[in-house]
């Protein structure tokens, strides 16, 4: 059968189309008066991590050091433009003063603006854009001030007192991988917190909330992948088919768990102090954000109504658990590493925790008290230093955004570009923070953290856009090193990898093959 010359010809112009589309642009940086990274057909700059020859921390840095003398430099992430902003004062300048011009996130994870009842994960505060993201942040910024921080404590303070009992009664001289360890730990938190059930993921390791919220963050999934790739490329159609990040079956699950649980409070009246209370209030506009003072918040925390939609109050819940199972848990992982490495560290905190325990006399550890330990803050604030969550942010350009330094150098960064702040490399250049390899809770003391630059230390992001559950994540691992450093020491085991290999390709800051560490009584 012969083929038709008008369809081939047709074709060859769609595929042509196609090409041209993905690799027309790779001149983008030549017009512009900065050094650039080579760009490659299909794959932009950035092969070497979607082949995964690479972890996501050593393309960072080694391209930041390439252009050591630039303040900012070109590359293409696939098909997208991005200036990687490596001074900070610029990055203060970009991220905060200019908020208006780099509001939103690449459409990697939704953003299609399409309302089909299937998709979640745009309809969450990291997949909404422009006015739809300033309406959502306003509504829940309540949530997560000092005042509603100090409701949740408690439950916090119960998930750590149960995996310090646990731990007590296995044998000693164990060890545990410290990721799967903290995991459960946060998924216990999130269960609690962020949708108002208790569960038990050390006792009952193959519980259904355990179970369900790890598949949803197994990301390197090639169904997965697909996903993410078809929201870049055609994120309206992806929102008109009804394709989520997220798989259905998760969906589904953490939808009727939200509903069931909203149901049953409205109607037997149960008042709980956690975030399904807090996302009810929202719903019905009567969140509010008071008025206070907390003069103890940590050195990381960043600062900060409407009424929301049912699938958004399910969206937002879903996001809690994405973010704080995970990034709790491997901020976790790695100060576990860095206590076992650094004894006089773990010795000395432990002293600080031993000191407030006494000065308790008896009562359970309170919120207020645990911003009260410097040294805590000090350790932490260093572990987000060495090991972000994530080794850069990203934004996108939404309208034309004229960029002139100090030299007088002036550029435009063109609406529809985008920008990258290479956190991982910043956070480990020796200008701004000397021996970067080495872990050093002291650069954070009160005489040290004044000289800090802000705009070089980013482990929770920058601007308007941040983390906006820094607060709550500081306190979560936080309260847990208390109680688990004030019963066991850290230790080092012949398992334990030094250094630590991460995850290749595109994936967050993620050791490869795990931390191994003995939990010793003390």
């Amino acid at each position: 059968m012969e083929l038709d010359l008008t369809v081939v010809l047709s074709i060859a112009v769609i595929l042509g189309a196609i090409y041209r589309w993905i690799t027309g642009n790779r001149d983008y940086f030549h017009e512009k008066p900065i050094p650039s990274m080579a760009v490659r057909p299909i794959m932009g700059s950035t092969g070497p991590l979607l082949l995964k020859q690479c972890t996501f921390p050593e393309f960072i840095q080694s391209s930041y050091k390439k252009f050591s003398g630039a303040r900012v430099y070109g590359l293409y992430d696939v098909n997208i433009p991005m200036f990687v902003i490596c001074d900070p004062e610029l990055i203060k300048r970009i991220a905060v003063k200019d908020f208006d011009h780099f509001m939103d996130h690449r459409p990697v994870f939704g953003a299609s603006e399409s309302d089909h009842p299937n998709l979640l994960f745009e309809k969450s505060l990291i997949g909404l854009t422009g006015q739809k993201w300033r309406n959502m942040r306003a509504t829940l910024s309540p949530a997560f001030t000092g005042s509603k921080m100090r409701q949740m404590f408690e439950l916090i303070v119960e998930c750590s007192e149960s995996m310090v009992r646990f731990y007590r009664g296995e044998s000693p001289g164990k060890e545990y991988e410290m990721k799967d360890v903290f995991s459960r730990f946060a998924n216990d938190v999130i269960a609690t917190c962020a949708f108002g059930i208790k569960v038990d993921s050390l006792r009952k390791r193959d519980n259904e909330f355990f179970v369900h919220g790890s598949k949803m963050l197994q990301l390197s999934r090639l169904s997965v992948v697909a996903r993410i790739l078809g929201y870049r490329f055609a994120p309206t159609l992806m929102g008109r088919l009804g394709i989520d990040i997220n798989d259905q079956e998760q969906n589904s699950y953490f939808s009727a768990l939200v509903k069931d649980t909203v149901r049953t409070r409205e109607v037997k009246g149960i008042i709980r102090p956690d975030m399904v209370h807090l996302l009810m209030q929202a719903k019905k506009g009567t969140l509010k954000h008071p008025v206070e003072s907390e003069q103890y918040k940590g050195f990381a925390t960043v600062e900060e109504s409407g009424t929301m939609t049912e699938q958004e109050m399910i969206a937002q819940c879903v996001l809690f658990f994405l973010a704080g199972f995970d990034t709790v848990s491997t901020i976790l992982a790695f100060l576990a590493y860095e206590l076992a490495l650094n004894p006089e560290v773990q010795k000395q905190l432990y002293e600080e925790i031993s000191q407030t325990h006494e000065s308790l006399q008896g009562q359970p550890l309170n919120y207020d008290t645990l911003q009260k330990m410097p040294y805590m803050d000090m350790v932490v604030s260093e572990v987000l230093r060495k090991w972000p969550a994530i080794a850069a942010v990203d934004r996108l350009c939404v309208q034309d955004y004229e960029l002139t330094h100090e030299t007088g150098l002036t550029y435009t960064i063109d609406r529809g570009s985008g920008i990258w702040i290479p956190i991982y490399a910043i956070h480990h250049d020796p200008k701004y923070y000397p021996g970067p390899e080495r872990f050093i809770p002291e650069r954070f003391s009160e005489e040290s953290k004044a000289g800090i630059n802000l705009g070089a230390y980013l482990p929770f992001g920058i601007g308007p856009r941040n983390c906006i559950g820094s607060r709550f994540a500081l306190m979560e691992v936080k309260a847990i090193v208390y109680h688990m450093v004030m019963d066991f020491s850290f230790q080092k085991t012949g398992r334990t990898q030094v250094p630590l290999e991460i995850v290749k390709g595109f994936a967050t800051l993620k050791p490869e093959c795990g931390v191994y560490l003995e939990f010793r009584p003390r």
